[in-house]
Protein backbone atom coordinates (compact mmCIF):
# COMPACT_ATOMS: atom_id res chain seq x y z
CA UNK A 1 0.00 0.00 0.00
CA UNK A 2 0.97 3.63 -0.29
CA UNK A 3 2.84 5.15 2.62
CA UNK A 4 0.67 6.92 5.12
CA UNK A 5 -0.05 10.62 4.62
CA UNK A 6 2.69 12.83 5.92
CA UNK A 7 5.43 10.21 5.72
CA UNK A 8 8.17 11.34 3.24
CA UNK A 9 8.25 8.54 0.83
CA UNK A 10 12.41 -9.50 -12.81
CA UNK A 11 15.43 -10.02 -14.28
CA UNK A 12 34.49 0.06 -17.27
CA UNK A 13 36.04 3.27 -18.20
CA UNK A 14 37.41 5.44 -15.41
CA UNK A 15 36.72 8.86 -16.85
CA UNK A 16 35.76 10.25 -13.46
CA UNK A 17 37.98 8.15 -11.22
CA UNK A 18 39.69 11.21 -9.82
CA UNK A 19 36.35 12.74 -8.89
CA UNK A 20 34.87 9.64 -7.34
CA UNK A 21 37.86 8.23 -5.46
CA UNK A 22 36.99 8.11 -1.77
CA UNK A 23 38.34 10.76 0.51
CA UNK A 24 38.02 10.82 4.28
CA UNK A 25 34.65 11.93 5.61
CA UNK A 26 34.88 15.50 6.82
CA UNK A 27 32.60 15.10 9.80
CA UNK A 28 33.91 15.74 13.28
CA UNK A 29 35.14 12.62 15.00
CA UNK A 30 36.11 10.92 11.76
CA UNK A 31 36.79 7.21 12.11
CA UNK A 32 35.27 3.80 11.70
CA UNK A 33 31.50 4.17 12.00
CA UNK A 34 31.71 7.68 13.41
CA UNK A 35 28.34 9.26 14.24
CA UNK A 36 26.59 5.89 13.91
CA UNK A 37 24.49 6.58 16.98
CA UNK A 38 23.25 9.90 15.56
CA UNK A 39 21.78 8.52 12.35
CA UNK A 40 18.01 8.24 12.41
CA UNK A 41 16.27 7.58 9.08
CA UNK A 42 13.42 10.10 8.84
CA UNK A 43 10.00 8.46 8.62
CA UNK A 44 11.25 4.94 9.33
CA UNK A 45 8.99 2.82 11.52
CA UNK A 46 11.95 0.61 12.42
CA UNK A 47 15.69 0.69 11.82
CA UNK A 48 18.71 -1.35 12.89
CA UNK A 49 22.29 -0.13 12.53
CA UNK A 50 25.49 -2.15 12.39
CA UNK A 51 29.14 -1.14 12.26
CA UNK A 52 30.73 -3.52 9.73
CA UNK A 53 34.31 -4.14 8.54
CA UNK A 54 33.19 -4.57 4.91
CA UNK A 55 29.95 -3.36 3.33
CA UNK A 56 30.52 -5.24 0.03
CA UNK A 57 29.19 -8.68 -0.86
CA UNK A 58 32.65 -10.14 -0.23
CA UNK A 59 32.29 -9.24 3.40
CA UNK A 60 28.54 -9.66 3.73
CA UNK A 61 27.94 -13.00 1.97
CA UNK A 62 26.53 -15.47 4.44
CA UNK A 63 25.50 -12.77 6.91
CA UNK A 64 22.07 -11.21 7.54
CA UNK A 65 23.24 -8.00 5.87
CA UNK A 66 22.72 -9.15 2.28
CA UNK A 67 20.83 -11.89 0.41
CA UNK A 68 22.94 -13.60 -2.24
CA UNK A 69 19.98 -15.77 -3.34
CA UNK A 70 17.99 -12.69 -4.30
CA UNK A 71 20.87 -11.61 -6.55
CA UNK A 72 20.96 -14.94 -8.43
CA UNK A 73 21.27 -14.66 -12.20
CA UNK A 74 21.86 -10.92 -12.34
CA UNK A 75 25.64 -11.06 -12.81
CA UNK A 76 28.10 -13.35 -14.60
CA UNK A 77 29.81 -15.83 -12.27
CA UNK A 78 33.31 -14.49 -13.04
CA UNK A 79 32.42 -10.89 -12.29
CA UNK A 80 35.07 -9.27 -10.12
CA UNK A 81 33.91 -6.93 -7.41
CA UNK A 82 35.78 -4.64 -5.06
CA UNK A 83 35.90 -5.31 -1.34
CA UNK A 84 37.21 -3.87 1.90
CA UNK A 85 34.81 -0.97 2.45
CA UNK A 86 34.16 -0.47 6.17
CA UNK A 87 31.22 1.55 7.41
CA UNK A 88 27.70 1.62 8.76
CA UNK A 89 24.73 -0.34 7.41
CA UNK A 90 21.19 0.63 8.32
CA UNK A 91 18.35 -1.80 7.65
CA UNK A 92 14.76 -0.90 8.30
CA UNK A 93 11.32 -0.22 6.93
CA UNK A 94 8.85 2.60 6.48
CA UNK A 95 5.20 2.33 7.62
CA UNK A 96 3.29 0.02 5.26
CA UNK A 97 0.34 -2.35 5.46
CA UNK A 98 1.59 -5.08 3.07
CA UNK A 99 3.75 -7.97 4.25
CA UNK A 100 5.33 -9.73 1.26
CA UNK A 101 8.92 -9.10 2.37
CA UNK A 102 10.02 -11.59 5.05
CA UNK A 103 13.65 -10.46 5.17
CA UNK A 104 14.99 -10.35 8.73
CA UNK A 105 11.79 -12.10 9.82
CA UNK A 106 10.01 -8.75 9.75
CA UNK A 107 7.18 -9.69 7.33
CA UNK A 108 6.93 -6.04 6.45
CA UNK A 109 7.22 -4.23 3.11
CA UNK A 110 8.85 -0.90 2.35
CA UNK A 111 12.15 -2.32 3.61
CA UNK A 112 15.33 -0.45 2.78
CA UNK A 113 19.08 -0.66 3.22
CA UNK A 114 21.37 2.35 3.56
CA UNK A 115 25.16 1.93 3.54
CA UNK A 116 27.46 4.69 4.74
CA UNK A 117 31.18 4.06 4.04
CA UNK A 118 33.77 5.44 6.43
CA UNK A 119 35.53 7.13 3.53
CA UNK A 120 32.88 9.17 1.77
CA UNK A 121 33.26 11.04 -1.52
CA UNK A 122 30.31 13.38 -0.94
CA UNK A 123 27.81 11.49 -3.10
CA UNK A 124 24.76 9.26 -2.75
CA UNK A 125 23.49 6.55 -5.12
CA UNK A 126 19.84 5.42 -4.86
CA UNK A 127 18.19 2.42 -6.51
CA UNK A 128 15.16 0.16 -6.32
CA UNK A 129 14.92 -3.59 -6.74
CA UNK A 130 14.73 -5.08 -10.25
CA UNK A 131 11.91 -7.43 -11.14
CA UNK A 132 10.02 -8.46 -8.04
CA UNK A 133 13.15 -8.86 -5.94
CA UNK A 134 14.03 -7.11 -2.71
CA UNK A 135 16.40 -4.48 -1.39
CA UNK A 136 19.66 -6.50 -1.58
CA UNK A 137 19.13 -7.65 -5.19
CA UNK A 138 21.70 -5.30 -6.77
CA UNK A 139 24.35 -5.50 -4.06
CA UNK A 140 26.88 -7.10 -6.41
CA UNK A 141 25.71 -5.36 -9.57
CA UNK A 142 25.61 -1.82 -8.16
CA UNK A 143 26.34 -1.43 -4.46
CA UNK A 144 29.84 -2.96 -4.40
CA UNK A 145 31.21 -0.67 -7.08
CA UNK A 146 29.72 2.59 -5.88
CA UNK A 147 30.70 1.91 -2.27
CA UNK A 148 34.29 1.32 -3.38
CA UNK A 149 34.18 4.73 -5.07
CA UNK A 150 33.11 6.28 -1.79
CA UNK A 151 29.40 6.80 -2.40
CA UNK A 152 26.74 6.27 0.20
CA UNK A 153 24.16 3.79 -1.12
CA UNK A 154 20.44 3.29 -0.57
CA UNK A 155 18.06 0.66 -1.97
CA UNK A 156 14.36 -0.08 -1.54
CA UNK A 157 12.19 -3.17 -2.04
CA UNK A 158 9.76 -0.76 -3.76
CA UNK A 159 7.01 -1.35 -1.17
CA UNK A 160 5.86 -4.72 -2.52
CA UNK A 161 7.66 -7.70 -4.01
CA UNK A 162 7.36 -11.34 -5.03
CA UNK A 163 5.03 -12.86 -7.61
CA UNK A 164 1.91 -11.74 -5.76
CA UNK A 165 2.91 -8.08 -5.60
CA UNK A 166 -0.18 -7.21 -7.65
CA UNK A 167 -2.35 -7.98 -4.63
CA UNK A 168 -1.05 -4.84 -2.94
CA UNK A 169 -3.21 -1.76 -3.18
CA UNK A 170 -6.85 -1.04 -3.84
CA UNK A 171 -7.02 0.13 -7.45
CA UNK A 172 -5.35 -1.43 -10.51
CA UNK A 173 -1.89 0.07 -10.84
CA UNK A 174 -1.54 0.89 -7.14
CA UNK A 175 1.34 -1.52 -6.57
CA UNK A 176 3.49 -0.08 -9.36
CA UNK A 177 2.59 3.46 -8.37
CA UNK A 178 3.90 2.67 -4.91
CA UNK A 179 7.29 1.73 -6.39
CA UNK A 180 7.77 5.31 -7.46
CA UNK A 181 6.56 6.80 -4.20
CA UNK A 182 8.82 4.54 -2.15
CA UNK A 183 11.86 5.50 -4.21
CA UNK A 184 11.13 9.16 -3.67
CA UNK A 185 10.62 8.52 0.03
CA UNK A 186 13.92 6.68 0.40
CA UNK A 187 15.85 9.33 -1.53
CA UNK A 188 14.66 12.09 0.75
CA UNK A 189 15.27 10.05 3.88
CA UNK A 190 18.70 8.81 2.77
CA UNK A 191 19.86 12.34 1.99
CA UNK A 192 19.06 13.36 5.54
CA UNK A 193 20.65 10.23 7.01
CA UNK A 194 23.81 11.00 5.03
CA UNK A 195 23.86 14.51 6.46
CA UNK A 196 23.59 13.14 10.00
CA UNK A 197 26.47 10.72 9.44
CA UNK A 198 28.87 13.07 7.68
CA UNK A 199 27.79 16.48 8.92
CA UNK A 200 26.74 17.69 5.49
CA UNK A 201 24.19 16.85 2.81
CA UNK A 202 25.26 14.92 -0.30
CA UNK A 203 27.01 17.08 -2.84
CA UNK A 204 25.62 14.87 -5.64
CA UNK A 205 22.76 12.35 -5.71
CA UNK A 206 22.42 9.81 -8.52
CA UNK A 207 19.51 7.48 -9.32
CA UNK A 208 20.09 4.20 -11.14
CA UNK A 209 18.63 0.73 -11.58
CA UNK A 210 18.17 -2.46 -13.57
CA UNK A 211 14.93 -3.50 -15.34
CA UNK A 212 12.14 -2.29 -13.05
CA UNK A 213 14.85 -0.32 -11.29
CA UNK A 214 15.60 1.32 -14.64
CA UNK A 215 11.92 2.25 -14.89
CA UNK A 216 12.21 3.89 -11.49
CA UNK A 217 15.24 5.83 -12.70
CA UNK A 218 13.34 7.15 -15.71
CA UNK A 219 10.28 8.06 -13.63
CA UNK A 220 12.26 9.85 -10.96
CA UNK A 221 14.17 11.98 -13.46
CA UNK A 222 10.88 12.92 -15.10
CA UNK A 223 8.94 13.64 -11.93
CA UNK A 224 11.49 14.59 -9.27
CA UNK A 225 14.54 16.02 -11.04
CA UNK A 226 15.09 18.32 -8.07
CA UNK A 227 16.25 15.34 -6.01
CA UNK A 228 18.93 14.07 -8.40
CA UNK A 229 21.90 15.17 -10.49
CA UNK A 230 21.53 12.39 -13.09
CA UNK A 231 20.87 8.71 -13.61
CA UNK A 232 21.84 5.50 -15.40
CA UNK A 233 19.00 3.35 -16.74
CA UNK A 234 19.95 -0.29 -17.37
CA UNK A 235 17.23 -1.79 -19.62
CA UNK A 236 14.43 -0.07 -17.78
CA UNK A 237 10.89 -1.36 -18.20
CA UNK A 238 8.81 0.92 -20.40
CA UNK A 239 5.32 1.81 -19.28
CA UNK A 240 3.97 4.45 -21.61
CA UNK A 241 0.87 5.58 -23.44
CA UNK A 242 -0.07 4.20 -26.83
CA UNK A 243 0.44 0.56 -25.84
CA UNK A 244 4.18 0.89 -25.37
CA UNK A 245 4.66 -1.59 -22.54
CA UNK A 246 5.15 -5.33 -21.87
CA UNK A 247 1.41 -6.07 -22.03
CA UNK A 248 1.60 -5.66 -25.81
CA UNK A 249 4.76 -7.71 -26.49
CA UNK A 250 4.50 -10.48 -23.90
CA UNK A 251 1.11 -11.85 -25.08
CA UNK A 252 2.77 -12.65 -28.42
CA UNK A 253 5.45 -14.61 -26.58
CA UNK A 254 2.80 -16.47 -24.56
CA UNK A 255 0.93 -17.22 -27.81
CA UNK A 256 4.11 -18.66 -29.27
CA UNK A 257 4.37 -20.92 -26.21
CA UNK A 258 0.89 -22.25 -27.01
CA UNK A 259 1.72 -22.67 -30.72
CA UNK A 260 -0.65 -19.94 -31.91
CA UNK A 261 2.05 -17.41 -32.86
CA UNK A 262 4.98 -17.80 -35.24
CA UNK A 263 8.49 -16.40 -35.28
CA UNK A 264 7.44 -13.61 -37.62
CA UNK A 265 4.86 -12.51 -35.06
CA UNK A 266 7.65 -12.33 -32.48
CA UNK A 267 9.79 -10.16 -34.71
CA UNK A 268 6.83 -7.86 -35.34
CA UNK A 269 6.40 -7.52 -31.57
CA UNK A 270 10.00 -6.35 -31.22
CA UNK A 271 11.89 -9.54 -30.34
CA UNK A 272 15.25 -9.45 -32.07
CA UNK A 273 16.31 -11.74 -34.87
CA UNK A 274 19.26 -13.65 -33.47
CA UNK A 275 17.76 -13.97 -30.01
CA UNK A 276 15.90 -17.20 -30.84
CA UNK A 277 18.39 -19.39 -28.93
CA UNK A 278 17.24 -17.63 -25.75
CA UNK A 279 13.53 -18.19 -26.28
CA UNK A 280 13.28 -21.72 -24.79
CA UNK A 281 14.71 -20.45 -21.50
CA UNK A 282 12.37 -17.50 -21.44
CA UNK A 283 9.41 -19.79 -22.15
CA UNK A 284 10.24 -21.66 -18.96
CA UNK A 285 11.36 -18.84 -16.71
CA UNK A 286 9.97 -15.47 -17.74
CA UNK A 287 7.27 -14.95 -20.34
CA UNK A 288 4.29 -16.70 -18.76
CA UNK A 289 4.73 -15.48 -15.20
CA UNK A 290 5.65 -11.93 -16.17
CA UNK A 291 2.62 -11.48 -18.41
CA UNK A 292 0.15 -12.92 -15.93
CA UNK A 293 1.25 -10.99 -12.85
CA UNK A 294 1.58 -7.62 -14.60
CA UNK A 295 -1.71 -8.12 -16.41
CA UNK A 296 -3.23 -8.94 -13.01
CA UNK A 297 -1.81 -5.66 -11.69
CA UNK A 298 -3.35 -3.45 -14.37
CA UNK A 299 -6.27 -5.56 -15.63
CA UNK A 300 -7.43 -7.96 -12.87
CA UNK A 301 -10.93 -8.29 -14.37
CA UNK A 302 -9.62 -9.85 -17.60
CA UNK A 303 -9.28 -13.35 -16.10
CA UNK A 304 -10.08 -13.40 -12.37
CA UNK A 305 -9.39 -17.16 -12.24
CA UNK A 306 -5.79 -16.80 -13.42
CA UNK A 307 -3.72 -16.05 -11.48
CA UNK A 308 -6.56 -15.87 -8.97
CA UNK A 309 -5.66 -15.13 -5.35
CA UNK A 310 -2.05 -16.16 -5.94
CA UNK A 311 0.36 -16.72 -8.82
CA UNK A 312 1.03 -20.17 -7.36
CA UNK A 313 2.58 -22.02 -4.45
CA UNK A 314 5.03 -24.18 -6.42
CA UNK A 315 7.63 -23.17 -8.99
CA UNK A 316 5.68 -24.99 -11.70
CA UNK A 317 2.48 -23.14 -10.83
CA UNK A 318 4.21 -19.77 -10.61
CA UNK A 319 5.97 -20.04 -13.97
CA UNK A 320 2.97 -21.47 -15.83
CA UNK A 321 1.25 -18.96 -18.13
CA UNK A 322 -2.44 -18.23 -18.14
CA UNK A 323 -3.94 -19.71 -21.32
CA UNK A 324 -6.11 -16.63 -21.69
CA UNK A 325 -3.04 -14.39 -21.99
CA UNK A 326 -2.20 -15.91 -25.40
CA UNK A 327 -5.07 -13.84 -26.83
CA UNK A 328 -4.77 -10.81 -24.57
CA UNK A 329 -5.30 -7.61 -26.55
CA UNK A 330 -4.51 -4.53 -24.53
CA UNK A 331 -5.85 -2.14 -27.18
CA UNK A 332 -9.37 -3.58 -26.87
CA UNK A 333 -9.50 -3.48 -23.09
CA UNK A 334 -11.73 -0.95 -21.28
CA UNK A 335 -10.66 2.60 -20.67
CA UNK A 336 -10.16 1.89 -16.99
CA UNK A 337 -7.28 -0.45 -17.88
CA UNK A 338 -5.64 2.17 -20.04
CA UNK A 339 -6.04 4.71 -17.26
CA UNK A 340 -4.39 2.32 -14.78
CA UNK A 341 -1.32 2.18 -17.01
CA UNK A 342 -1.44 5.92 -17.60
CA UNK A 343 -1.09 6.51 -13.85
CA UNK A 344 2.46 5.16 -13.97
CA UNK A 345 3.32 6.05 -17.56
CA UNK A 346 6.55 7.66 -18.65
CA UNK A 347 6.59 10.71 -20.90
CA UNK A 348 10.23 11.20 -21.88
CA UNK A 349 10.34 14.60 -20.17
CA UNK A 350 13.51 13.95 -18.16
CA UNK A 351 14.88 16.86 -16.17
CA UNK A 352 18.42 15.64 -15.52
CA UNK A 353 21.11 13.82 -17.56
CA UNK A 354 20.28 10.18 -18.24
CA UNK A 355 22.33 7.36 -19.80
CA UNK A 356 20.41 4.31 -21.05
CA UNK A 357 21.93 0.89 -21.81
CA UNK A 358 20.08 -2.01 -23.41
CA UNK A 359 21.31 -5.35 -24.79
CA UNK A 360 20.35 -6.06 -28.39
CA UNK A 361 19.46 -9.68 -27.47
CA UNK A 362 17.15 -8.86 -24.59
CA UNK A 363 14.41 -11.51 -24.85
CA UNK A 364 12.24 -10.26 -21.99
CA UNK A 365 12.07 -6.53 -22.68
CA UNK A 366 13.04 -6.32 -26.36
CA UNK A 367 15.04 -3.19 -27.09
CA UNK A 368 12.94 -2.35 -30.16
CA UNK A 369 9.79 -2.28 -28.03
CA UNK A 370 11.38 -0.58 -25.05
CA UNK A 371 14.47 1.62 -24.98
CA UNK A 372 14.30 2.46 -28.69
CA UNK A 373 10.81 3.78 -28.04
CA UNK A 374 11.83 5.64 -24.89
CA UNK A 375 14.73 7.33 -26.69
CA UNK A 376 12.26 8.61 -29.31
CA UNK A 377 9.98 9.82 -26.53
CA UNK A 378 12.82 11.82 -25.00
CA UNK A 379 13.63 13.38 -28.36
CA UNK A 380 9.99 14.21 -29.01
CA UNK A 381 9.82 15.87 -25.60
CA UNK A 382 12.76 18.09 -26.55
CA UNK A 383 15.08 16.55 -23.94
CA UNK A 384 17.49 14.75 -26.28
CA UNK A 385 20.44 16.85 -25.14
CA UNK A 386 20.07 15.28 -21.69
CA UNK A 387 20.18 11.70 -22.96
CA UNK A 388 22.69 9.15 -24.21
CA UNK A 389 21.63 5.69 -25.43
CA UNK A 390 24.04 2.78 -25.78
CA UNK A 391 23.11 -0.58 -27.30
CA UNK A 392 25.27 -3.39 -25.94
CA UNK A 393 25.93 -5.91 -28.70
CA UNK A 394 25.18 -9.48 -27.51
CA UNK A 395 23.76 -8.24 -24.22
CA UNK A 396 20.59 -9.80 -22.82
CA UNK A 397 18.29 -9.11 -19.89
CA UNK A 398 20.19 -10.97 -17.16
CA UNK A 399 23.97 -11.30 -17.23
CA UNK A 400 23.84 -14.74 -15.60
CA UNK A 401 22.91 -16.21 -18.99
CA UNK A 402 26.43 -15.37 -20.17
CA UNK A 403 27.65 -18.37 -18.18
CA UNK A 404 25.49 -20.66 -20.35
CA UNK A 405 26.28 -18.92 -23.64
CA UNK A 406 29.76 -17.35 -23.30
CA UNK A 407 30.33 -17.42 -27.07
CA UNK A 408 27.00 -15.78 -27.89
CA UNK A 409 26.35 -13.33 -25.08
CA UNK A 410 28.17 -10.56 -23.30
CA UNK A 411 27.51 -9.19 -19.80
CA UNK A 412 26.08 -5.69 -19.69
CA UNK A 413 27.46 -4.92 -16.21
CA UNK A 414 30.92 -3.69 -17.29
CA UNK A 415 29.28 -1.31 -19.76
CA UNK A 416 26.96 -0.16 -17.00
CA UNK A 417 29.95 0.62 -14.80
CA UNK A 418 31.53 2.58 -17.66
CA UNK A 419 28.28 4.44 -18.16
CA UNK A 420 28.10 5.42 -14.51
CA UNK A 421 31.60 6.87 -14.67
CA UNK A 422 30.67 8.72 -17.85
CA UNK A 423 27.59 10.17 -16.17
CA UNK A 424 29.66 11.48 -13.27
CA UNK A 425 32.14 13.09 -15.64
CA UNK A 426 29.24 14.64 -17.57
CA UNK A 427 27.55 16.05 -14.49
CA UNK A 428 30.56 17.11 -12.48
CA UNK A 429 33.10 18.12 -15.12
CA UNK A 430 30.99 18.86 -18.18
CA UNK A 431 32.66 16.04 -20.16
CA UNK A 432 30.11 15.01 -22.74
CA UNK A 433 29.73 11.22 -23.09
CA UNK A 434 30.18 9.54 -26.47
CA UNK A 435 27.28 9.94 -28.87
CA UNK A 436 24.53 7.34 -29.02
CA UNK A 437 26.04 4.15 -30.38
CA UNK A 438 26.20 0.38 -30.44
CA UNK A 439 29.01 -0.91 -28.24
CA UNK A 440 30.44 -3.69 -30.37
CA UNK A 441 31.59 -6.92 -28.77
CA UNK A 442 35.41 -6.87 -28.91
CA UNK A 443 37.10 -9.52 -31.04
CA UNK A 444 39.18 -10.50 -28.02
CA UNK A 445 39.80 -9.40 -24.47
CA UNK A 446 37.86 -9.38 -21.23
CA UNK A 447 34.11 -8.95 -21.73
CA UNK A 448 33.22 -9.80 -18.12
CA UNK A 449 34.96 -6.90 -16.45
CA UNK A 450 35.73 -4.26 -19.07
CA UNK A 451 33.82 -2.18 -21.58
CA UNK A 452 34.68 0.98 -23.49
CA UNK A 453 31.68 3.13 -24.35
CA UNK A 454 33.43 4.56 -27.40
CA UNK A 455 33.79 1.10 -28.95
CA UNK A 456 31.65 0.73 -32.08
CA UNK A 457 30.00 2.85 -34.70
CA UNK A 458 27.53 5.53 -33.77
CA UNK A 459 24.03 4.13 -33.60
CA UNK A 460 21.40 5.55 -35.89
CA UNK A 461 17.96 6.14 -34.43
Amino acid sequence: MRPSRGVPLLAVVLAAAALTAPSPARAAGDGHCARQERVRVPGAAHQRSACLPDLTTTGLAGTPYTDMADQAGLTAAATRSPSGVPGVQIDGYFPDSSRFNTTHGWRHDAQFVIRLPDRWNGGLVVTGAPGNRKQYATDKAISDQVLARGYAYASTDKGNNGVDFHRDGIRPGDAVAEWNARTTQLTRAARRAVAQRYGQAPRRTYITGVSNGGYLTRWQLENHPELYDGGVDWEGTLWAAGGHHPLTSLPVAVARMSGTAQDEDMYAAGFARGSEFLWPYHEKAYWGVTQKIYRAEFDPAYDPRCPGPSAGSTTEEILAPCASDAVYDFASRPGSVHRAVARVALTGRIGRPLITLHGDLDALLPKAADSDVYARMIDTAGRGALHRFYTVQDGTHVDGLYDTYPDRLRPVLPCYRSAFDALVAWVERGVRPPADRTIDRPADGDVVDSCALDSGEAAVR
